[in-house]
């Protein structure tokens, strides 16, 4: 079974619930980028709007001036970019300053030019599972028409595989991301982790974002109830980690990536019969 790939955060905003404010200076950002691909990044994620839950959305000339110029000195660097964000415009800019992924977590349905624009492109397509914005994403969280999460993510990530097919992206350019925490409740994500074997039936290549998300936080809650602080999940992460390389999943995006690449290479030592060196 291949070894995922690992795909490091990297987060030009001041407001992401990990790291915000951290690399929202160009310079800062692309020292963390390098840094990433030092520990074992195969892939960095480059994006200019924070996706937490209750956040808000910025202009586009302000997204457009925090991941740009981070992703041009990256790839000059010789890094593989991905630009995390939901706008035509941001991804067009992106890919002709070096970005070859487009990660999308609207799966295109926030811009109705996303679509016909990476098919315009020879770029890699990632599509998340989502139903509304950062800031009322929290309401949408009924999948009990189609029978459990499960199952509702199977049949709406359908939708947008047939969506990017009809658009022109190829097959083999697209990647599916079951999208836990976006409108979903730590339970329900669970539900998906659990369920990742289901989500084999679309027939494309999977990435899952697990790292330091809510739903960890509620799982190591302490006896007050109170969600473990987000610097405490990494050891709960890791586990999800592994049990995504189990699953054949295709990438795992991840802060941490010197902790998530030491996993993984245990993981390959075990798969193989016999550590290495």
């Amino acid at each position: 079974m291949p070894r995922p790939l690992v795909m490091g955060v990297v987060n030009v905003t001041p407001d992401s619930f990990s790291d915000g404010g951290r690399y929202v200076e160009p310079r800062a950002a692309v020292a963390h980028g390098l840094a990433l691909v030092e520990r074992g990044a195969d892939l960095l994620d480059v994006g200019g709007e924070s996706t937490r839950p209750g956040a808000t959305r910025p202009l586009v000339a302000e997204e457009l001036a925090r991941v740009v110029p981070v992703i041009t000195e990256l790839v000059a660097a010789g890094a593989t970019v991905s630009v995390d964000t939901m706008r035509a415009e941001v991804a067009a800019a992106a890919l002709e300053a070096g970005a070859s992924i487009v990660n999308d977590v609207s799966g295109g349905l926030a811009d109705p030019d996303m679509l016909p624009l990476v098919a315009s492109s020879a770029a890699t397509y990632v599509a998340m599972h989502w139903r509304a914005h950062a800031d009322r994403m929290s309401a949408h969280t009924d999948y009990s028409a189609h029978g459990g999460v499960v199952p509702g993510v199977v049949v709406e990530l359908r939708q947008r595989v047939e969506a990017a097919l009809a658009a022109g992206i190829a097959a083999d350019r697209l990647v599916l991301d079951p999208g836990l925490g976006f409108a979903k409740t730590a339970e329900q994500s669970w539900e998906l982790l659990r369920g990742l074997s289901a989500l084999d039936s679309l027939g494309h290549r999977l990435l899952v974002g697990a790292s330091r998300k809510s739903f960890l936080g509620r799982l190591l809650a302490d006896a007050a109830g109170e969600p473990r602080p987000v610097e405490g999940r990494e050891a709960a992460h890791l586990a999800v980690v592994l049990h995504c390389a189990r699953a054949g999943v295709w990438g795992v995006r991840v802060h941490d990536v010197g902790s998530a690449c030491d996993a993984l290479s245990a993981w390959e030592a075990l798969e193989e019969g016999g550590a290495r060196g």
